[in-house]
């Protein structure tokens, strides 16, 4: 289950929808944005921190806005806030994956809950005009990633091949731990000593444990790295690069 949590902050997030008020004269909700357009990718251990910010239109100014967030399997979060201007209103969410000990309404997020969230909100207008838009907008709510990379021998003989290995994992917001995520495909990517662009080489799938490897040509020095692109309920992971010197 998920549970509510209010706090107030400006800031902006992704989508839009439109809703017309219930009578002439009524508001008008024009679009949402959740946390900057971004997706919200949530770990193991750390709250998460995200602004909603519903805009929209009235003769007499926007006044107050109700958010509710729904997502897969249940997940729910409402909150609340005055407008800070006549068109925009902006409420924050926080969210982390084990409940808080002792609060009085805890914030628990379970495996099932990522995936696609949609935003219905209900906005207040100064003259006591108001409008409920249902699904808004939407946006995704994704478990953490990590990758991690280790490129050997090191140095390395120009010619010879080369082994790279890693890892990638995720968050498991049941068990509050990180653990293998298999069968994902991983690029991997190269980047010369002297360049800042990364280049992908080849491609390999994680193992049921998560693991990594494969094997290329050592051509010259430079860096490599695991770039992990993410799904619909995971999000991205790169691997600090790992830099090796081939020599001749």
């Amino acid at each position: 289950m998920v549970g509510a949590v209010a706090v107030l902050l400006a800031g902006v997030a992704t989508s839009a929808g439109a809703a017309s008020g219930t009578t002439p004269g009524d508001p008008v909700v024009t679009g949402v944005t959740v946390n900057s357009g971004r997706d919200v990718i949530v770990g193991i251990s750390r709250y998460v921190v995200f602004p909603v910010t519903v805009t929209g239109s009235d003769d007499s100014g926007l006044s107050f806005v109700d958010v509710d967030l729904k997502g897969p399997r249940g997940g729910f979060y409402t909150n609340d806030a005055f407008c800070e201007t006549a068109t925009a209103c902006t409420t924050v969410f926080s969210v982390k994956a084990p409940p808080a000990p002792g609060g009085d309404d805890p914030v628990d997020l379970a495996n099932a809950n990522a995936g696609t969230w949609s935003v219905d909100a209900l906005v207040d207008a100064n003259d006591g005009g108001w409008v409920f838009a249902p699904g808004v907008g939407t946006f995704g709510l994704k478990r953490a990633a990590r990758v991690t990379v280790d490129a050997s021998p090191e140095p390395v003989a120009k010619g010879a091949t080369l082994t790279v290995t890693g890892k990638l994992v995720r968050a498991n917001w049941d068990t509050y731990r990180y653990a293998g995520y298999a069968g994902r495909s991983v690029k991997l990517q190269f980047r010369p000593k002297d360049s800042n662009t990364y280049t992908t080489v080849a491609t390999a799938t994680t193992s049921s444990t998560g693991a990594l490897r494969t094997k290329v040509k050592a051509v010259r020095d430079g860096y490599w790295r695991w770039n992990f692109t993410g799904t619909g309920t995971t999000g991205p992971a790169k691997a600090a690069g790992d830099y090796v010197d081939v020599r001749p």
